[in-house]
C-alpha cells in the first residue's frame, strides 16, 4: 500500500511539472487539473489535510479557467496572400525549428494553382496554410502550420468546417495530406475527421 501511495505522489508531481512545460493554455489547465486530482488522492491516503485543501483550491481554479476557455468567443479571420513578404519571412524564421519538425521539405514559394492564407486569431497570426489544388478537386496540403500556443483544434475547426465554403469556392473537393512526419500532426488530422489510407490522410468537403 505504501508503494502505491508513493507512485500516486510521483504521478501527481510529474503531471504538475509537465504542465509547466507546455505553451498551450488548454493543455496546461488539463495537465494541472489531473495533477491536482492525483495530489488530492495522495493527500487523502496519507491523511494530509493541507495537501487536500491546497489542491482542491487549485482544482477549482483550473475548472473555472477551463470553462472560461471553452466559453470565450474568439475572433477568427482569414487573409489570402500571394507572396511571403517581410511579415511571413519573420514568421518562418521565428518558428523555423518547429516548422521543420512538421514540414521538413517545405520551402516558401507560390505556384499558379496554390491557395495560400493566414488565419488570424484575435488579430494574431495563428496559422499559415498552403495547398496545391489539382484538376480533380484534390487540394494537396504543402504546409499547414499552427503556432504552439493555438494547438487546441480551434484553428483546424475554423479552416475545415467554418470556412469550408471558401475552400469549395476554390474548387476543392477533398483535402489530402501526404508523408506526415510528426505523430502529433497525425493525431490532429484524425481529430479533424481525416481518414488514413496508404500513408495519406484525406477528408472530403461534400
Amino acid at each position: 500500500m505504501e508503494y502505491l501511495i508513493q507512485i500516486i505522489g510521483y504521478i501527481a508531481s510529474a503531471l504538475l511539472a509537465i504542465s509547466l512545460l507546455v505553451t498551450n493554455d488548454l493543455k496546461f489547465r488539463w495537465l494541472n487539473t489531473f495533477g491536482c486530482v492525483f495530489f488530492i488522492i495522495y493527500g487523502v491516503l496519507i491523511n494530509a489535510f493541507p495537501i487536500i485543501l491546497t489542491n482542491t483550491t487549485l482544482l477549482l481554479i483550473n475548472a473555472y479557467y477551463l470553462v472560461k476557455i471553452h466559453r470565450t468567443e474568439e475572433d477568427f479571420d482569414m487573409i489570402e496572400f500571394k507572396d511571403g513578404g517581410q511579415l511571413l519571412q519573420k514568421f518562418f524564421k521565428f518558428y523555423y525549428k518547429d516548422i521543420k519538425s512538421y514540414f521538413p521539405d517545405y520551402e516558401p514559394g507560390q505556384e499558379e494553382n496554390d491557395i495560400q492564407f493566414v488565419v488570424l486569431r484575435d488579430m494574431v497570426i495563428a496559422n499559415v496554410f498552403v495547398a496545391s489544388v489539382q484538376s480533380d478537386g484534390q487540394a494537396v496540403v504543402k504546409f499547414n502550420y499552427t503556432v504552439p500556443k493555438y494547438r487546441d483544434y480551434k484553428v483546424g475547426t475554423y479552416i475545415f468546417e467554418k470556412e469550408k465554403k471558401y475552400l469549395t469556392a476554390k474548387g476543392v473537393k477533398e483535402i489530402v495530406y501526404t508523408a506526415i512526419q510528426h505523430q502529433q500532426h497525425a493525431t490532429f488530422l484524425k481529430k479533424m475527421g481525416f481518414v488514413e489510407n496508404n500513408n495519406q490522410f484525406k477528408k472530403g468537403l461534400d
